[in-house]
C-alpha cells in the first residue's frame, strides 16, 4: 500500500485498507505508526451514514486498554457512537468526546479514494 503526501508538518493520507476489508455495521483495528509510535486505530464502516468510514483511536481512556474496535456502534441523539466494551460509556465518532465522562478519543480523518480507506496522520 502507498502513502500520499498533501501538507506540510509531516501529516500525510496513509492507506490503510480496502472497503472490502472492512465489516459492515463493525469495527477493525489497524496498527499504523505516528510521530514515531505505533499507535492503533479503530475504524468503522457504517454504510448507512452519510460519512460511511469513522476511525478513532482504539484507545479507552476510561478502561485503559486498546479495544474500542471491539464496541457496538449505534447512536445516542443526533451523535454517532461506539460502545465500550469494558465499561460502556459511549465516545462519539466525530468528535471523540465520550457522552458519560469528561474523556475523549483521538479522531482521524478518512476518506475512500478508489476503494482505499485511507486516514490523515
Amino acid at each position: 500500500m502507498s502513502e500520499q503526501t498533501i501538507s506540510a508538518k509531516n501529516k500525510h493520507w496513509l492507506t490503510i485498507c480496502q472497503t472490502s476489508d472492512l465489516i459492515k455495521d463493525s469495527g477493525i483495528c489497524a496498527l499504523i505508526e505516528q510521530e514515531f509510535e505505533e499507535k492503533q486505530v479503530a475504524i468503522f464502516h457504517l454504510p448507512n451514514t452519510e460519512k460511511q468510514v469513522y476511525a478513532v483511536g482504539n484507545y479507552d481512556p476510561i478502561g485503559q486498554a486498546n479495544v474500542l474496535y471491539r464496541g457496538i456502534v449505534g447512536s445516542v441523539g443526533d451523535d454517532i457512537v461506539v460502545s465500550s466494551p469494558l465499561y460502556k460509556q459511549h465516545f462519539c465518532l466525530t468528535t471523540g468526546k465520550c457522552l458519560q465522562e469528561d474523556k475523549y478519543i483521538e479522531v482521524f480523518p478518512v476518506r475512500i479514494i478508489d476503494d482505499y480507506v485511507q486516514l490523515f496522520v
